[in-house]
């Protein structure tokens, strides 16, 4: 039928290489994506073995002191006016 109405072929040229190293990239990138945020989404069981190692080490350090009592320090608190008009 196509060619009775005399079309031919439409000409595609060949993808160039930056072309193929763009397509390729991105399919890279969201394959990258998808493992980042299935990573965030299933959460990855620890071993009881990795958790009592984990913990002897951090009772080792002491006792750290809380970052919310240094940060309400430095703040002041804000002075109360009146809208005047």
């Amino acid at each position: 039928m196509a060619s009775d109405l005399g079309f031919s072929p439409p000409e595609v040229p060949e993808p160039t290489f930056l072309e193929n190293l763009l397509r390729y990239g991105l399919f890279l990138g969201a394959i990258f994506q998808l493992i980042c945020v299935l990573a965030i989404i299933v959460p990855i069981p620890k071993s009881h073995e990795a958790e009592a190692e984990q913990a002897e080490p951090r009772s080792a350090e002491g006792p750290k002191k809380p970052k919310a009592a240094i940060a309400s320090t430095n703040k002041r608190p804000k002075k109360e006016t009146k809208k005047k008009r």
